[in-house]
């Protein structure tokens, strides 16, 4: 049965149309609203904006929360994996392997140090990286080819691991990084492990849509190598140490100390907003049983801790249709990512192919994203199956 009118219904002709956005972050922001304006009022006091103790305090938390040594606060999500490829030395005429079926940033940073991203397919139940198909892409390497390999970057993609035990293994066969792309999953466990916590690096994310977001642009990366460490402080900071001594080449990667104290407040309520995203997960797998939707596929967690960044759907047919229908009845929802990376066209010297990748060809045209966060109600999640039951009904 459909939900109960209620005010967050608006009546349209004979119909209802219940508002239930793909995210609620002004709903986020007035349950931590004096927190918020405390920590942010400290950083305008002490005219401290870039780097510094706010930035250093969210370093030593992110670090803890990640059950890793150490982190470092970056700019952006984006500039954290390219900071990890220049601190690993990867460049031109190196390859690094990685998955197409992710967001831009992830196959883009290997391309902005001059080397090759080779992609390979993702398992078609969690969509991470598949690890028989790094081994096979190995394994089909010439030895030249083999050479200019450096590192593995897998993508945790919406809020769980890739399976990792397998990956590092074939990174120590190999001598190659491991870069974990952890953007969207910050808390999330493989086996007792925090993500960030289980390769050479590990990289984050705070854009605002992200579990844990700023007010703007940022990211940390993670490691359990002091090396590493001091390495990456040198290079945020244009590669300059002592100040206005450069031995390196870095750049501008710094992160604002206003996006750390917002950050740092937020990340206090992580564990319970996790919680309220799991539970959200349940009750849509309970909803959609119950509304016989059996054809639609949903999330599989594989991992101990799935911490759903975003809840994906996998449709059979007409999934562009279906987002229509649910955006005319004020349902938000987002196709990630429809056009995978060994297709785009600036990757196209690549020379990569339709048909190259099926299964993240496949999840590109039938997937979608519904809302799943915290603050997301029991009836905006009945409505939401409701609709699409409708769909498929009709």
């Amino acid at each position: 049965m459909p939900p109960a009118v209620s005010a967050g219904m608006q009546q349209n002709g004979a119909k209802f149309i219940m508002k239930v956005p793909l995210l609620d972050l002004k709903a986020q922001y007035n349950s931590i609203r004096e927190e918020i304006l405390k920590a942010t009022q400290e950083v305008y006091e002490s005219q401290y904006f870039i780097l510094g103790p706010k930035v250093e305090a969210l370093e030593e938390e992110i670090a803890e929360y990640c059950s890793s040594k150490y982190a470092i606060g970056v700019s952006s999500g984006t500039d954290a994996l390219l900071i990890s490829l220049i601190a690993a030395d990867i460049g031109p005429e190196d390859s690094v392997i990685t998955t197409p079926y992710t967001f831009f940033a992830t196959a883009g940073s290997i391309v902005r140090t001059g080397a090759r991203p080779i992609f390979v397919d993702i398992d078609p139940d969690t969509y991470n990286i598949s690890t028989r198909g790094i081994e096979n892409a190995i394994d089909e390497m010439t030895d030249e080819k083999r050479s200019g390999l450096k590192a593995i970057m897998p993508v945790h993609l919406y809020g769980q691991c890739a399976e990792m035990d397998p990956i590092l293994e074939i990174a120590r066969k190999y001598d190659l990084i491991v870069i974990e792309d952890a953007a969207q999953a910050i808390g999330a466990q493989y086996k007792g492990k925090r993500a960030g916590s289980i390769g050479d690096f590990g990289c984050f994310s705070f854009f605002p849509s992200k579990n844990l977001g700023g007010f703007g642009d940022g990211g940390i990366v993670t490691t359990n190598s002091e090396k590493l460490y001091e390495k990456l402080k040198i290079m945020r900071v244009h590669g300059s140490f002592p100040k206005y001594y450069h031995k390196v080449i870095g750049g501008n990667f710094r992160l604002d100390a206003l996006q750390a104290a917002i950050v740092s407040v937020k990340l206090k309520h992580l564990d319970n907003w996790t919680v309220a995203r799991q539970e959200n997960a349940n009750r849509y797998r309970e909803m959609f049983a119950s509304a016989d939707l059996e054809n639609i596929k949903l999330p599989v967690e594989s991992q101990e801790r799935h911490i759903y960044n975003q809840f994906i759907i996998s449709v059979p047919e007409k999934r562009d249709d279906l987002r229509s229908f649910l955006q005319e009845a004020g349902i938000g929802t987002e196709v990630y990512y429809p056009i995978p990376m060994h297709l785009q066209e600036c990757f196209s010297n690549l020379n990569y192919k339709k048909g190259d990748f099926p299964v993240s060809e496949h999840a590109g045209s039938h997937t979608l994203a519904l809302p799943i966060y915290p603050e997301l109600t029991e009836d905006q999640q009945g409505y939401v199956v409701e609709k699409i039951k409708e769909f498929y009904l009709n």
